[in-house]
């Protein structure tokens, strides 16, 4: 299987949009291509509360701008250089680079990210159909109009420069690799993706204006172009592929190996050190409080077994230090089935069992997998660029114009 993205021209395009063909997923290690690869949720800093995307303060979940966008399961969904500007637009022979000891410490670059060098980029003729939820229409727009939307969306706004533009890259990322997909499920409503967190959390063009007034809002409007013009065209490619550009919030001090949560093993989602997020994460810790009545009936035990005092042990971690297995009351669950069931923030925990009530801490939040967003962030305020973000979080991978995408 081979991706294939049209030059500018979508003159003879289907809807009028540049062809993308391929198949929806990167195949697996050993690169079948006949495994079907499921759609991996993001799990972002907006959250299931539907505060605004630019506050960094969230609950769970990948993004949602608004109550109506808080719908979809963890799903996984940016260099320094003037847009335009001559040079290399490939970063295929840089090292991944070491993880900095310490939060504050900075990274050294390998090169800039470059964005398309003059001349019209491969996406530049492609345009992404938006259902938006709100108003039950369809809004079209350029891919890297979409990128901005998405970005308003997915991170905060007083986030560093060069955590954008690795966000605004992996966002760019997904999306092609949606448009590449064959199986499309917002086909039938006439799109290509909806605005919420089902696929990535996208602002409307109206929303957007209205979203800040006066100074701020020049100023931020400006920051959001300039992530996504000093980036444009750039995807997270494996071995010629677009990656699946999955990201969260917040980590427990480490990512997750992708097999841990989705059972797919992506060579490309590696587990990796992130102590960023101890620092600067609001949500790195949290507690929640329940009956243990609610405990039960949300873990589906009953009978004796929900008649007795909880006993919790933990079988297995994972590299990512998260729990893989316990028993509660002798049943066996993943940790991730805790997590959900209980809709706690993280699949890392502690608890502490009261009088007729448990509390559980947990340690990040969202399932772990890829970028971490507040990582990002710290990684950006150590002097980290967009490279450097994407090629530590994104094992073995390189970052490069979608032109160089292999054809056929």
């Amino acid at each position: 299987m081979r991706w294939f993205l049209a030059e500018a021209d979508a003159s003879g395009a289907k809807d009028g949009r540049a062809t993308v063909e391929a198949r929806d997923g990167p195949a697996a290690a050993d690169r079948r291509a006949d495994i079907p690869i499921p759609e991996i949720p993001n799990d972002g800093i907006s959250g299931k509360d539907g505060q605004a995307a630019f506050e960094p303060d969230h609950r769970l979940e990948s993004p949602a701008t608004s109550s109506s966008k808080s719908d979809k399961a963890d799903k996984p969904g940016t260099g320094n250089s003037t847009a335009g500007s001559a040079g290399k637009d490939s970063l295929a022979d840089q090292p991944k680079q070491p993880v900095p000891q310490a939060a504050s410490g900075a990274v050294k670059s390998p090169k800039p990210v470059q964005a398309a060098a003059s001349g019209k980029s491969a996406l530049e003729g492609v345009r992404v159909r938006v259902y938006l939820n709100d108003t039950g229409k369809v809004e079209t727009v350029p891919i890297e109009t979409y990128v901005i939307g998405v970005l308003a969306g997915e991170m905060p706004i007083d986030f560093e420069l060069e955590a954008l533009k690795a966000q605004a890259v992996a966002a760019r990322t997904y999306i092609v690799r949606r448009l590449a997909a064959a199986d499309n499920d917002m086909a039938r409503k006439g799109a290509d993706v909806s605005d919420t967190i089902q696929h990535q959390v996208y602002v409307s063009k109206s929303e957007l204006a209205r979203r800040w007034s006066g100074e701020a809002k020049s100023a931020n409007l400006a920051k959001l172009k300039r992530a996504v013009q000093e980036t444009e065209g750039l995807v997270i490619t494996y071995e010629g592929e677009p990656i699946e550009a999955a990201f969260f919030s917040t980590s427990n001090g480490y990512t997750e190996n992708s097999e841990e949560y989705w059972t797919l093993t992506l060579p490309y989602l590696r587990s990796v050190a992130s102590p960023w997020d101890k620092e600067l994460s609001p949500r790195y810790e949290q507690e929640e409080t329940m009956k243990l009545s609610q405990f039960y009936r949300l873990m589906g035990i009953t009978g004796k077994a929900a008649g007795s005092k909880p006993a919790l042990k933990v079988i297995e971690r994972t590299e990512g230090k998260r729990i893989k297995e316990m028993k509660i009351n002798g049943k066996l669950f993943t940790g991730r089935e805790v997590r959900e069931r209980l809709g706690l923030a993280s699949s890392q925990f502690s608890w502490k069992i009261g009088r007729g009530t448990i509390t559980f801490t947990t340690y990040g939040l969202g399932h772990g997998v890829g970028m971490s967003q507040w990582g990002a962030n710290g990684m950006a305020k150590g002097g980290g660029k967009a490279a450097d973000i994407l090629l530590h979080y994104y094992t073995g991978t390189r970052v490069e114009q979608a032109s160089k995408l292999p054809s056929g």
